[in-house]
């Protein structure tokens, strides 16, 4: 396994390689990050993994500087993992002085997250444009545990025509359902153990979804009166949206589903955690009914 720093080395290092799954992470790793490496290695000739803690999207008062580090042990899991490149950028390899451009998507970033993380996914949108450019990845893979910003590489993928893949791999989880996070170190005893609430919340959604029940304000109830169970969490928002554009529904279109997601806080840790309710296929016509005939 190769380990560079700079711009230079990594583009020596790149044009080695053939086609590349590119996992960007921002290191202190968990079994979430390996399944993405393990989702590239299967499909690509090589896997790169770049590890940079991003201070652009990152607000006044959030964790830029208590942010978990710990490189020689991220290091050790990926070469176990087999990884063939890493990049370990200093801020000033990826924002070189005189840095000035800004990358920034409309729409799906102004909501959810967005609304309430000012400029945290513009520079989610310029730090991924840069890795984009630099590596030159075949297919990128990210978490749907970061759903509003799976949704947003794709729409600036998309929108700037950068010729690649991004492919979304599922939410690893605790066996208690709580998600994998970096943040959930940031968790006492007491909270560890009441986070997994949020997943049980989603749960009551997805059932209340599976039962028939489409209005958001009724999915909405099927979440809060699960968060309600635990006063150790603060919850700042849950959503039911749709899927592609993330504005808020009212009633959940059967054929197109929707995200549901939210965003609580367990002290001083704030968390995240989504699920997507699946489009459900429209019901069999009876066998030998030619509706065609039917005026």
């Amino acid at each position: 396994m190769r380990v560079v720093t700079t711009r230079d080395e990594l583009s020596c290092a790149r044009a080695e390689l053939g086609t590349v799954g590119l996992v960007p992470t921002m290191g202190y790793l968990h079994d979430g990050h390996l399944s993405l490496v393990r989702a590239a290695r299967s499909a690509n000739d090589a896997v790169v993994v770049s590890i940079f803690v991003n201070p652009t999207q990152f607000g006044p008062g959030e964790d830029l500087a208590s942010y978990p580090r710990d490189l020689d042990r991220d290091l050790a899991m990926l070469e176990a993992e087999g990884v063939d490149l890493v990049w370990t950028p200093r801020v000033e390899d990826v924002y070189p002085p005189g840095w000035s451009t800004h990358v920034s998507v409309g729409g799906v970033t102004e909501v959810l997250e967005g609304a309430r993380r000012p400029g945290h996914f513009d520079g989610v949108a310029t730090v991924c444009t840069i890795l984009f450019g630099a590596v030159r990845p075949t297919r990128a893979y990210v978490g749907q545990k970061d759903a509003q910003q799976t949704v947003v590489i794709r729409r600036l993928v998309e929108d700037l025509a950068l010729g690649l893949e991004v492919c979304v791999e599922p939410i690893r989880r605790e066996p208690d359902g709580l998600a994998m996070s970096s943040r959930n170190t940031y968790l006492s005893p007491g909270e560890r153990a009441a986070a997994p609430v949020l997943h049980r919340a989603l749960v009551a959604v997805e059932e209340t979804y599976a039962a028939g029940r489409r209005q958001a304000s009724e999915l909405l109830g099927a979440a809060h009166a699960v968060l309600a169970t635990e006063p150790a969490v603060s919850v700042e928002y849950v959503s039911v949206a749709d899927p592609g554009t993330l504005t808020e529904v009212d009633v959940v279109d059967p054929a197109r589903g929707a995200l549901v997601s939210l965003a609580a806080r367990l002290g001083r840790t704030r968390l995240i955690d989504n699920l997507v309710l699946a489009p459900v296929a429209p019901a069999p016509r009876p066998a030998g009914l030619d509706v065609s005939s039917h005026r």
